[in-house]
C-alpha cells in the first residue's frame, strides 16, 4: 500500500467517525387480531438518542388489569401491558416514525402518566383502551388524522387509518412482524455519537422507562 494510499483511507475512516451519528430512536405502531388473546393496539421504541446513551429497545401497551364482565360496565383499573418476543412477532408492524429527543422524552412521559404505579392507570373500554393510548403517543408526534370514533375498539383499523393520513412522514409498514423484525439491524451495529466533551461537562443520557414485566393483551 503507498504512502498516499494511507493517508486517503485514514482519512476516510477520520470522516466517518468524525461525522455526527445518525441515531434517533423509532417508534413503531403495532396491532395484533384475534388469535388466542383480544386485538390490540401497542407501539415499540428502539435505537439510540441523539444525545447519546444506552440503546433503547422497548414496548408498550395499555390494558385492564383483569378481563371480566366488569369491563361492559364502566371503568376499571388497567395498568401498562410489555408484549413479549414472540407476541411481537406475531403482530403486524403498521408504520414506524423517526423521533427527535424532544419527542423520545414526550412518549416517554406518556408511558409514566398511564402507569398505575406512577399516573392514572383507569382503563375504560370505550374512552381509555390501548387503542386511546397509541392515539395519545401519535398526538404527541404531531401526526394527524387521529379522530376515528368508529375505530376506537378496532386496532388494525384504526392503525391504517392514521399511517393513511400520514403517509408523508411515517413510513407506512404494513408488514407481519416476523419480517418486520428480521430486517432490523442489531442494536450493537449503531453507532453511538461521539462525546466531544470534557468528562466533566457530558450531559447525563435521558433517563430511561421503566414498567412492570406484563403478558398478553386488549382493546
Amino acid at each position: 500500500m503507498t504512502q498516499l494510499l494511507r493517508i486517503a483511507l485514514a482519512f476516510a475512516l477520520w470522516i466517518v467517525w468524525a461525522l455526527p451519528a445518525q441515531a434517533a430512536v423509532t417508534i413503531t405502531f403495532w396491532s395484533h387480531e384475534l388469535g388466542n388473546s383480544f386485538p390490540h393496539a401497542f407501539f415499540s421504541l428502539r435505537g439510540v438518542p441523539d444525545a447519546g446513551g444506552a440503546p433503547v429497545d422497548a414496548n408498550y401497551g395499555f390494558t385492564a388489569k383483569t378481563v371480566s364482565p366488569a369491563l361492559l360496565m364502566g371503568t376499571v383499573p388497567g395498568r401498562l401491558d410489555i408484549s413479549k418476543p414472540f407476541y411481537i412477532s406475531t403482530s403486524d408492524a403498521q408504520f414506524s416514525y423517526v423521533m427527535t429527543d424532544a419527542q423520545y422524552a414526550d412518549i416517554l412521559a406518556l408511558v409514566a402518566a398511564w402507569d398505575d404505579k406512577t399516573g392514572d392507570g383507569h382503563y375504560n373500554l370505550n374512552r381509555r383502551n390501548c387503542v386511546h393510548f397509541v392515539q395519545e403517543a401519535a398526538r404527541r408526534l404531531g401526526l394527524v388524522g387521529l379522530d376515528h370514533p368508529e375505530l376506537m375498539k378496532k386496532p388494525r383499523s384504526y392503525l391504517k387509518a392514521v399511517a393513511s393520513a400520514n403517509a408523508d412522514r411515517v413510513t407506512v409498514l404494513g408488514i407481519p412482524g416476523k419480517a418486520y423484525l428480521a430486517s432490523l439491524p442489531p442494536l450493537s451495529a449503531v453507532r453511538q455519537p461521539i462525546d466531544q466533551s470534557p468528562p466533566a461537562a457530558a450531559a447525563a443520557p435521558p433517563p430511561s422507562a421503566t414498567s412492570s414485566i406484563t403478558s398478553s393483551s386488549d382493546s
